[in-house]
């Protein structure tokens, strides 16, 4: 196991915030997960597990040790039936080259996720999801290491308490999840509910490859690329609210959107929408900058600091709720130790 000191994080977090940890070790093996975590018992100092470090803001250095997945590996699995396959898949492998590999396979169920940033591991972590897609829906199970038991298990879809952009290993450093496995569809169904798929397909024939070709197509357009300009993608959750809060909300701001939730007491109101009508697209602190073209969006136009990206994000966040009375909760990682 390499122990490296007081490593600079720049190239391991995608708002490229300069930053460093005290500690930093590349993990790739299930031996090597156990020793990093006993190194960080033995020396009594905390531990951050980072993936590919897209969805993390580090406000300043960390003290403790950064233990890095890098695990490899993709096992094309056996056929759960005649419409179903079973993939495994390291949680150290790029989130957006599996979705390439999957289509390449004739493999379906991920192509409305294409081009999210980050790794594998990261999925279940934060149950990603996008134009009308959670990839809780395409997961059998979790490979994790139970910190606190010191033990491997294997958690099922249905004991990892997925929700809105969030799951059982969100918030907590317990369990590390060092593998995936899916279940794919191997007939295509098109997913086509969010509004804009709707729109640029409605009435055609189509394929698997329109509309990984057509997402990806939308999120360049909206959303900065963080090899160009660091970002984390959307810094907050679009916010859910009942619907006694909508009808308030609506006799006093009578265009604000809503969509409706598997719920029928509660909606989703747009956090882009909030936040582009209180005008905060292109503001900036420092070199911290709400991106132009989409107000979730917070990008490091330079050498922003992490406490000047945060500030910046607490800013919008209050902005919005002395407006709307609405809370903004974060769907990026805070680390501040």
């Amino acid at each position: 196991m390499n122990i490296q000191q007081n490593k600079d994080l720049t190239d391991f977090n995608t708002f490229r915030v300069k930053v460093t940890a005290d500690y930093f070790v590349e993990v790739t093996t299930e031996e090597e997960l156990e020793d990093a975590l006993d190194f960080s018992f033995t020396k009594n100092i905390p531990y951050q597990i980072l993936g590919g470090g897209s969805n993390i803001l580090f406000v300043k250095d960390f003290q403790g040790v950064i233990i890095h997945i890098n695990n490899k590996g993709i096992l094309w699995g056996e056929h759960a039936d005649d419409e179903r396959i079973k993939v495994n898949v390291a949680a150290g492998e790029d989130w957006h080259n599996f979705v390439i590999l999957c289509l390449s396979k004739n493999l379906y169920g991920l192509e409305n996720l294409a081009l999210i940033p980050g790794t594998v591991g990261g999925a279940p972590i934060q149950n990603i999801g996008a134009y009308g897609v959670e990839v809780k829906d395409l997961i059998e199970s979790v490979r994790v290491f139970d910190v606190l038991e010191k033990t491997w298990l294997k958690l099922l879809s249905q004991e990892c308490a997925f929700n809105y952009r969030s799951s059982l290993f969100r918030g907590s450093n317990r369990y590390v999840v060092f593998s995936v496995l899916f279940e794919l569809g191997r007939k295509w169904e098109p997913k086509l509910s969010h509004k804009e798929l709707s729109d640029k397909f409605r009435c055609k024939k189509i394929e698997p490859l329109d509309v990984f070709e057509e997402v990806c197509r939308i999120r360049t357009a909206k959303l900065p690329d963080p090899t160009v300009d660091g970002n984390a993608g959307s810094f907050f959750k679009n916010p859910f609210v009942p619907v006694s809060e909508l009808n308030r909300l609506s006799s006093e701001f009578p265009e604000i959107p809503f969509y409706n939730t598997n719920d029928p007491n509660t909606v989703k109101i747009p956090a882009a929408w909030l936040l582009d009508n209180l005008g905060w697209k292109g503001k900036n602190l420092g070199s911290a900058v709400v991106s132009s073209n989409h107000a979730l969006v917070i990008v490091n136009q330079g050498n922003a600091s992490g406490e000047q990206i945060y500030d910046l994000a607490r800013e919008m966040s209050l902005s919005v709720f002395d407006k709307y009375g609405i809370t903004l909760a974060p769907e990026v990682k805070i680390i501040d130790s």
